[in-house]
């Protein structure tokens, strides 16, 4: 087992309490599974975001070309530059006073599986303050593909019951919490962030 992840009892028993299906969702996570699971925005497909054979499984799921990038999702900002290989003081400020799920395409990832970021070596990183999607992401203790519950060029899943049955029995864990919500969540706002500070938005 790679170094960076700590004991899980550990984090369970002295960090912050944790549900069991949560603890399920990252056993499943580390053995290399995908997972379908609640985030800041839509219902996702979900999976180690370092792990090569885990994110190609998610690409498979959706039907989605490889050559397409996915969104990342962390915990904590400070993380960032562990992914990222410049970021720009204006990175900060942008995602430190985000007022809704905001998303920032980074122009060069690092520490990531090859096909989890864009052809061009960019990577989009969202932090979400949800509770689900970031206990999974403290407790996984690396980043966490965040991917909508849908299959490529179909509409996305704002809530669980809008997710089909194909992509539900695709996966190999379904996080049992939030299932029953039906408010509408905010889409995640999509920036480009240059290395020179410049930035343009996207959506």
């Amino acid at each position: 087992m790679s170094s960076i992840f700590f004991d899980l009892n550990e984090i369970m028993t002295t960090k912050f309490p944790v549900l069991d299906e949560l603890k399920e969702a990252v056993r499943v996570l580390r053995a290399g599974g995908v997972i379908l699971y609640p985030t800041d925005t839509v219902w996702g497909i979900g999976c180690d975001a370092t792990n090569h054979k885990s994110v190609e499984r998610v690409f498979e799921i959706k039907r989605r070309p490889s050559s397409k990038s996915m969104i990342v999702l962390l915990d904590d900002m400070g993380k960032i530059p562990n992914y990222v290989e410049d970021m720009p003081d204006v990175a900060w400020d942008l995602v430190k006073y985000a007022t809704e799920p905001l998303t920032v395409i980074y122009q060069k990832g690092k520490n990531l599986a090859p096909n989890v970021v864009g052809e061009d070596g960019s990577i989009a990183i969202r932090i979400t303050h949800e509770e689900v999607s970031r206990s999974l992401c403290r407790m996984l203790c690396r980043p966490l593909v965040s991917t909508s519950a849908n299959m490529s060029g179909q509409p996305s899943a704002a809530t669980f019951g809008q997710i089909s049955e194909e992509i539900k029995a695709a996966v190999d864990y379904i996080v049992p919490l939030r299932q029953n919500e039906h408010n509408m969540p905010p889409p995640s706002r999509i920036v480009k962030l240059y290395n020179d500070g410049v930035f343009k938005v996207i959506r």
